[in-house]
């Protein structure tokens, strides 16, 4: 494999890793007016998000800075011409950010609920931001032949990336609802284990759909197989969580998520921007790559500092790993 093609593969790595991880603190974040109906099950559902929701964001400044460091053609053709989206997911990012730490400095029912909302507000507007920005990128954007986008400053946000908002939006909230019944127990629990039972088939379609659609402009028998994982890994998903094995259900539908975003970058591969205009403007990871050299060294220091943010990680979900519950746990 050359080093051009294994940073492409790092990248979709690190996107799949993000995705898979703040996904479901997204959607734990997303569901605290939906499930947490009383304050002491809101605290909880924060509770079980509290010690890793931060960790989980580097992932997605780890995927951004691999981008422009391995590649910078596709990073000065991506985010320009999707700054609209990353604008928001900043701007989603910082808000929830700073409600999670205001939420707790105060006590009372009108200002929890205010950052409550803060809090849910921010994280659909990050996760739709992120999934709008992907879906536009590898369904096609409006490209010149100079890598520039075509148009006004909405040109690239057509179907693709209202499909792809959807698709993170909903994998999302079901992920967030599958943690919560396999992190918390109960009324939590009972009503994430419900809202899981009832949403997970149909959340899963966009999802489906997107990866299906970069398939059949471009995919493989590699990428086909893929794709019918990740559909067998949704009826896994559903099947186990309707008889209550959670911690299964919650593998499976992580699985989905691997396997259908493998079939997107694994079909859109050597492509990194497609454009809609004419594919001979296509920007590939050959036209985009820095030096064999420069990823040499790029690749070195990624073997020697990966293992140990993979281990820190680890380290923290393990110790957090307990059940939690909203009462006071007695002796």
């Amino acid at each position: 494999m050359d080093l051009q093609t294994l940073w492409f593969a790092a990248v979709a790595v690190l996107w799949i890793g993000f995705l898979l991880l703040e996904g479901f603190d997204f959607g734990v974040a997303a569901l605290l007016p939906v499930l947490g109906r009383r304050i002491p099950d809101r605290h909880l559902m924060l509770r079980s998000i509290g010690p890793v929701w931060d960790g989980n964001e580097v992932w997605l400044i780890t995927a951004v800075g691999a981008v422009f460091a391995a590649f910078p053609g596709w990073y000065a053709t991506w985010l320009p011409a999707l700054y609209l989206p990353f604008v928001l997911v900043l701007l989603g990012l910082i808000i929830r950010a700073v409600a999670f730490e205001w939420r707790h400095s105060r006590h009372t029912p009108a200002w929890d609920a205010s950052w409550t909302w803060v809090i849910t507000t921010g994280s659909l507007i990050a996760s739709a931001g992120i999934g709008a920005a992907l879906g536009a990128t590898t369904l096609g954007l409006p490209i010149g032949a100079d890598g520039i986008r075509v148009g006004g400053a909405f040109s690239g946000l057509g179907w693709p990336a209202l499909l792809g908002a959807v698709a993170v939006v909903a994998f999302s909230l079901v992920h967030g609802a599958m943690f919560l019944a396999l992190k918390t127990d109960g009324p939590v629990r009972a009503a994430a284990g419900a809202f899981a039972r009832r949403w997970a088939p149909l959340a899963a379609l966009p999802l489906l759909a997107w990866a299906g659609l970069v398939h059949l402009r471009s995919g493989t028998a590699v990428t086909a197989a893929l794709w019918v994982a990740a559909t067998l890994a949704v009826l896994v998903a559903w099947a186990r969580i309707l008889t209550g094995r959670e911690g299964q259900a919650f593998a499976a539908w992580g699985a989905m998520l691997v396997a259908a975003a493998a079939t997107v970058f694994g079909a859109a591969y050597p492509v990194v921007v497609p454009s809609t205009i004419d594919a001979a403007f296509d920007v590939t990871i050959a036209d985009a790559s820095v030096s064999d050299y420069t990823l040499t060294i790029m690749t070195w220091a990624a073997g020697v500092g990966l293992p140990v943010v993979l281990g820190y990680q680890a380290w923290t979900y393990w110790v957090f790993r307990k059940r939690l519950t909203a009462e006071p746990v007695h002796a």
